[in-house]
């Protein structure tokens, strides 16, 4: 499987201060092991800090909630991927809008996969909240939500 690569120069913009720079490649390196290299060791390792609340209600929370969840998902399809489109940072908290597919021949088909909006805050260089929203592109992806989105794992509202 060719991994993608996150491109933080090539998402950069002039306008962001320095610290809005480092909690954008805070983010981009959590992503690019966590969602594309599947490296959940270097996740776990890096960026868990006991402070993780995830609102997306189908993610325990803490680092590890999102690693297991994760690691499921690759482990059912193990060419998952997340290719990030656009990221916009505003001090402690960034955004990823992305395409995440299941196949390798689904890259750049905007027919598969998820069109996903991620937003972290960040806190003392630590990733401290998470939401989302996610969008199934085809019909497979709309039934394989319907079949796994039933489990709460955490109590935290979605806003």
């Amino acid at each position: 499987m060719q991994t993608i690569k996150i491109d933080q120069a090539a998402h950069d913009k002039s306008h962001w201060s320095p610290s809005e720079r480092e909690n954008v490649a805070l983010i981009v390196d959590f992503v690019q092991h966590l969602m594309n290299d599947h490296d959940f060791d270097y996740v776990l390792e890096t960026f868990e800090s006991g402070a993780y609340v995830q609102h997306n209600r189908n993610i325990s929370d803490g680092i590890s909630g999102v690693v297991q969840y994760v690691q499921r998902l690759s482990k059912r399809f193990p060419d998952y991927t997340y290719d990030v489109k656009r990221i916009f940072a505003d001090g402690d908290i960034v955004v990823f809008h992305s395409h995440a597919t299941i196949r390798t021949s689904h890259r750049g088909n905007d027919r598969k996969g998820f069109n996903i909006t991620d937003v972290w805050k960040i806190r003392e260089g630590k990733i401290v909240e998470h939401w989302d929203a996610v969008q199934p592109l085809d019909a497979f992806m709309r039934f394989f939500v319907w079949l796994t989105g039933g489990t709460i794992r955490n109590a935290n509202g979605v806003f």
